[in-house]
């Protein structure tokens, strides 16, 4: 019963395609694949929205959406309506033909990038050997789309945005990138498969996941702050940053386009969360064997929505940094401790197991983390705020 269950999906998509003649069925399982993950991640985003405004309500103290369907559940239907029936608006002087392609350049990619992370037991649209490159490859596409919008809005202020937002990704980019390196090194492999079977086993009661080791831990978190500053998350939104640039590149996109924009930054955090269960939590393993009865799937996308909660969390109650700030802990504090991990999991590649070998990598990853802390904020001058309040 739980194997049917787990292979569900899996065996539907089998039948469909044995349906069709013998020279369409790759290209049947192909378009069935790409539907699959189009409506997965477009009804999550749905949800997703639903949840982060309540979420910050409540951080907030106050109400979110509660007007539209039972206690405001049918709020992305309402928010649907009205991008496609607004007004879209073009500068007169704008690149109309890059105006129009720019969304489009971002969605694609993030959907792309969904097609190499395993979601299930046997549940991947493409099982290639360099599927960690591929990820990062498509999503590097996400750059370009930004300084398209940016650039053929003709405004200085969506200018301005793309530039600071090119900045921040690229610099982001190579912690991120190193952060799973140490993942690759580990396992011997670029395929997203292979990664997740090598997190298969137990040792007593703790799964073999990357994360329950000191340089998957430090990894995990490198991956996952790099993956907010890519997301374009608080603390690290000021590619959007109201009160300074008036929205970033997306200033001159309204409509339809902008809700693109708004789909892609979702479905582009999506991906990368998904990337980063992949390569630390172990994929759609169970977190304890006794557990293994529940279809994978369950766990895979268990794990997306506790990190997506991790996000909403971080966005209610961090301020945003300035840019100055953002730009130093990505080069001065991000990228080095990136480096240092790498060299980490190499001795622990390489050391027996044992006690020694957790001390050793514990203090290779946490003394360089405290003496860069401690460099960064020499001279700073850092003492307690007293806030005082009218009687």
């Amino acid at each position: 019963m739980a194997e049917t269950l787990d292979q569900l999906f899996v065996r539907l998509k089998e039948q469909l395609v044995s349906l069709l003649p013998a020279t369409r069925q790759p290209l049947g399982s192909a378009l069935i694949s790409v539907a699959a993950i189009i409506l997965v991640f477009a009804g999550l985003f749905a949800i997703t929205t639903v949840l982060e405004r309540k979420g910050l309500g409540r951080i907030q103290n106050r109400y979110g959406p509660n007007r539209v369907g039972p206690y405001g559940i049918l709020q992305p239907l309402a928010d649907m309506l009205k991008t496609i029936v607004k007004e879209d608006i073009v500068p007169h002087t704008a690149d109309k033909v890059v105006h129009f392609l720019a969304p489009l350049v971002l969605v694609a990619p993030v959907f792309l990038a969904l097609a190499v992370v395993p979601v299930g037991r046997n549940m991947v649209a493409m099982d290639i050997d360099a599927g960690v490159l591929f990820f990062f490859a498509v999503g590097a596409a996400t750059e370009l789309s930004v300084f398209m919008a940016g650039w053929s809005s003709r405004n200085k202020y969506s200018l301005l945005g793309a530039m600071r937002a090119i900045a921040q990704m690229i610099s982001y980019e190579v912690p991120l990138i190193l952060s799973a390196v140490s993942v690759i090194m580990m396992v011997g492999s670029l395929s997203t498969v292979r990664i997740v079977e090598a997190q298969a086993g137990y040792s007593a009661w703790l799964p073999d996941w990357h994360v329950f080791t000191p340089w998957g831990l430090a990894g995990f978190i490198l991956f996952m702050i790099s993956a907010t500053a890519e997301s374009n998350r608080s603390p690290f939104d000021l590619p959007e940053g109201e009160s300074e640039i008036i929205a970033g590149y997306y200033l001159e996109y309204s409509g339809f386009k902008f809700a693109l924009f708004f789909l892609g930054e979702y479905i582009g955090m999506f991906a990368v969360s998904g990337l980063a269960i992949t390569l630390f939590l172990g994929g759609w393993h169970a977190p304890l064997p006794f557990l293994a009865w529940i279809p994978s799937y369950v766990w895979f996308f268990g794990k997306l929505l506790a990190l997506i909660a991790g996000f909403i969390w971080v966005r209610g109650t961090l301020p945003r940094l300035r840019m100055d700030q953002l730009m130093n802990f990505a080069w001065k504090f991000m990228l080095p401790i990136a480096l240092i991990n790498v060299a980490t999991a190499g001795v622990w590649h390489f050391m027996d197991p044992g006690f020694a070998r957790w001390m050793v990598c514990s203090l290779l990853v946490v003394g360089p983390y405290v003496a860069l802390g401690r460099a960064l904020f020499a001279g700073r001058k850092l003492s307690w705020r007293m806030y005082s309040y009218a009687d």
